[in-house]
């Protein structure tokens, strides 16, 4: 049987090499993205943060499901052209946070949404969530950056959440959420000029970690946010 996996957010640094990985590891990639990559049915342009995206994506991903055995989701925003991360109390305002909330945690929630009714008792899909590691409340000793901290932390708790439920409908199913690390990107790169370089990654070496994580989940490994080294971070 064909082995197919789905790599949402799919047109960023990590999410572009993940594809290539996937496909050089002999894996069927579809994507969904809110850029149009290509005109391939493959790939679905969509903005998973709108709840108009549910049954969009359900329709598009039914095909699919009997070969799907797992689901990469790199959506995800830390700041953008008129928002930085949030260094003291004062700089924090109610629209950034609203707007990081849709991108980190709605955009992950809308798809395991559009999956989760075509998920049966004989399902053993596998679902990685890109989070971070600032999003750990207990590892968290230097404060700043509420607005990514604070919606990270959402959905690590959606991700530990979602973890008991489908493993109640499908025992050898997984859900975790993973620390990547710090990956070269444009995304990145404001914070890493400074960065020690033995700790800045490749985007192939970040998506090489990944596709590593994926394959040796299993159901005894749901329910954990994982570091890129394997390890287990604490919520």
């Amino acid at each position: 049987m064909q082995k197919t996996v789905l790599v949402a957010g799919s047109h960023g640094g990590v999410g572009t090499a993940l594809v290539d990985g996937f496909i050089e590891n002999g894996y069927e990639v579809i994507t969904i993205s809110r850029t149009q990559m290509n005109d391939s049915e493959k790939h679905l342009r969509i903005d998973m943060s709108e709840s108009s995206s549910i049954d969009v994506i359900r329709d598009w991903i039914a095909p699919y499901m009997s070969e799907l055995i797992g689901i990469v989701n790199c959506a995800g925003i830390l700041y953008d052209a008129q928002h930085k991360p949030e260094k003291n109390l004062n700089q924090v305002t109610g629209e950034w946070l609203e707007e990081s909330m849709k991108v980190n945690v709605l955009s992950h929630l809308h798809l395991a949404q559009a999956v989760g009714t075509m998920i049966t008792s004989q399902s053993s899909l596998k679902w990685i969530s890109l989070s971070a590691k600032v999003g750990s409340i207990e590892d968290n000793l230097s404060g700043g950056w509420y607005s990514y901290r604070m919606t990270k932390a959402a959905l690590n708790m959606f991700l530990k959440t979602l973890s008991i439920e489908w493993q109640r409908r499908a025992s050898k199913s997984s859900v975790i959420g993973m620390h990547p690390g710090t990956t070269q990107s444009t995304l990145s790169e404001p914070f890493t000029r400074n960065w020690p370089k033995e700790k800045l990654y490749s985007p192939t070496i970040t998506a090489n970690r990944i596709i590593t994580q994926f394959e040796r989940m299993d159901a005894n490994s749901s329910g954990h946010l994982y570091h890129h080294d394997g390890s287990i971070i604490p919520w």
